[in-house]
């Protein structure tokens, strides 16, 4: 079941504000200067979307970035992380 669904609004004055849920309900939202930018960037999200992480996936990266953060530390000579 596919739940997609996108907005591309203008206030006078501002820039077009594009809004776009994804078939797994994520949405996200951006703001381009051109309305052809704003639908071209709509179908980016759809066409580059992926199942959302689960909580073991998200860890992991999460453990990863720490991880890669405390190398790039000590190859400066930083101050270690407790």
């Amino acid at each position: 079941m596919s739940i997609r669904k996108w907005s591309i609004t203008r206030i006078e004055g501002e820039w077009y504000n594009a809004k776009v849920t994804d078939s797994f309900g994520e949405s996200h939202q951006n703001w381009f200067e051109q309305a052809s930018e704003a639908n071209d960037w709509i179908y980016y999200i759809w066409e580059t979307e992926r199942p959302p992480l689960d909580q073991e996936e998200r860890d992991e990266l999460l453990a990863n970035a720490v991880h890669d953060c405390r190398q790039i530390d000590h190859r400066r000579g930083l101050r270690a992380i407790l």
